[in-house]
This record gives structure tokens, C-alpha cells and sequence, in this order.
């Protein structure tokens, strides 16, 4: 069994037109076969109405854009952005594009409960697992902690859930903290993207974009540069000096998204042609 972080500030009890919010460290391999995790803290807000999920980091830019009075904005294309309503499980997938898209997916979760626990700090944790996305979860939640919810998609088990993880050693959820606001938490980041609504669209037009991007990922940059080519282009820190290196560009980009087609849903995974 993996070992907890510290969990500060727990404080349970009813919920009124506020926001409950869990932070989870969240390790992952966006390349399956890379021996070292990515790390980023992730939010679970579990607000009156419904249940978002996304990186913390927009939560620190946030408070700097209230505190300084600007307007700066961030998406990580590496972390999921979902959002529920309560007691729900369909869900809003959000994903950048060049612009914010949004689609809706249904994702129910049957649950095996074990009889296995384990006791951490001051709470009991029971076993659970679950087949989900085409993975092999194993999942720590605590009875004591009376709320249905855990990070990204994952809820519906008769507690909170402390910690899930992969059997293949791909993606790890670790609650670290916990704490509650005066006041439901707006995200504007989220539904007004630098003052864009996200648009809505389904998975099949996500993946149409993604196929479009794939092959052919610097179509934008080759357009400019073939209409102003004295101007200075830049790619990945390689000066453009001849349209003939956006042929090696591509194929290093297109490589690179191949082996770094590892999303939490496995059975979603676009597949990258080799040409």
C-alpha cells in the first residue's frame, strides 16, 4: 500500500451554498514506458449544485488576477477539467483546441467492495476496486467522510476516496488536503475562457481536431511562412529558415504525440496513424 501525504485542515459537516474542496496530488505518465511520474496538485471543489475538478494552478492564478486586477489565464492540455452535477454521472469534458471545447459523456463506475482496510491518521479506509476506461483501479475511501465524490470521475462509493491508483503504475490519485470556503467558488477560468464561453461539441469532433492536428501539426506557422517568409519563425527553439524543415518538424511532433498518447480513459485513446 502507497503512503498517504498529510492531510491538514479536514473539517466535515453540512454543506450550505459553499464550496467543499479537496486537493489531490495527482502523478502521471503522459508516456507509459517513462520511469518517473509528472506531478500536479488538482482540485475537487464539491459545491451545492455540482462537483469540478481541475488543476489548482488555476486557482493560484486566479487569486492573483482578483488581488492585481488582471486578466491572465492558463489551460494545461496534460490535466483533465471535468464537471458534474451532484449525484451525477454525466459528465463535461473540457478540452483546449484553440479554443475551449466541452462534451458531455456518461460514466457510471460498478464498484467491488473488499473487506480489506487499512487505518490512516484517525480514519478507517476500505478497499474498493473497479474496472474503468479500460483500466484496473484500486481505490481507498473512508465511511466516515459521509460525501459519494473522489478526483477526476471517480465517485459513487459510500465515502470519500482517499487515494486511487492504476494496477499499471500510470496514474495516482492522493488526497492531501482538505478545508471549506465561506461561499461557492466560481470558475471563470473554466466557463470564461479569457472571456470565451466554451463551445460544445461531442467527442467524435474532438477527435476529428486532434486527427487534423496530428497530421498536420504547424499548418498555421508553414501558411505565414510562405506568405512572409523574411519574417523570423521559431518552433520548439529552431529558427525557420527553409520550408523544407517543417517536413522534419512534423514528423518529430507527430513521433512525439504517438508515444505520448497515455490518457486516464485508455479505451478513449485516439489512434495516431505512423504516416
Amino acid at each position: 500500500m502507497k503512503t498517504f501525504i498529510l492531510i491538514c485542515t479536514l473539517s466535515f459537516g453540512s454543506v450550505t451554498a459553499q464550496t467543499h474542496r479537496f486537493i489531490y496530488e495527482f502523478k502521471f505518465k503522459t508516456n507509459p514506458t517513462q520511469t518517473e511520474f509528472t506531478k500536479e496538485n488538482m482540485t475537487l471543489d464539491v459545491n451545492p449544485e455540482n462537483v469540478k475538478f481541475y488543476n489548482y494552478h488555476y486557482v493560484t492564478i486566479d487569486s492573483t488576477n482578483i488581488t492585481k486586477g488582471q486578466n491572465s489565464q492558463l489551460w494545461d492540455t496534460s490535466t483533465p477539467v471535468v464537471i458534474r452535477t451532484k449525484n451525477s454521472s454525466i459528465h463535461s469534458n473540457y478540452i483546449l483546441i484553440n479554443d475551449v471545447f466541452f462534451f458531455d459523456t456518461e460514466d457510471k463506475i460498478n464498484w467491488n467492495l473488499s473487506n480489506e482496510t487499512k487505518k490512516f491518521e484517525n480514519y478507517i479506509l476500505q478497499k474498493a476496486t473497479a474496472t474503468f476506461g479500460g483500466r484496473n483501479w484500486i481505490a481507498w475511501f473512508s465511511k466516515e467522510i459521509d460525501i459519494p465524490e473522489g478526483p477526476y470521475k471517480f465517485r459513487g462509493l459510500p465515502g470519500m476516496i482517499f487515494q486511487i491508483y492504476n494496477d499499471q503504475n500510470n496514474f495516482d490519485f492522493t488526497l492531501v488536503k482538505s478545508f471549506k470556503l465561506t461561499s461557492t467558488y466560481k470558475t471563470p477560468f473554466v466557463e470564461r475562457f479569457y472571456g470565451q464561453k466554451p463551445i460544445k461539441t461531442t467527442q467524435e469532433n474532438i477527435n476529428q481536431m486532434l486527427m487534423i492536428e496530428y497530421k498536420d501539426p504547424y499548418h498555421d506557422t508553414r501558411e505565414q511562412f510562405n506568405k512572409n517568409p523574411n519574417q523570423t519563425y521559431s518552433i520548439n527553439g529552431v529558427d525557420i529558415k527553409d520550408i523544407s524543415q517543417f517536413k522534419e518538424l512534423t514528423e518529430s511532433r507527430q513521433k512525439y504525440m504517438r508515444e505520448h498518447n497515455n490518457p486516464i480513459e485508455i479505451d478513449k485513446a485516439l489512434i495516431y496513424p505512423l504516416k
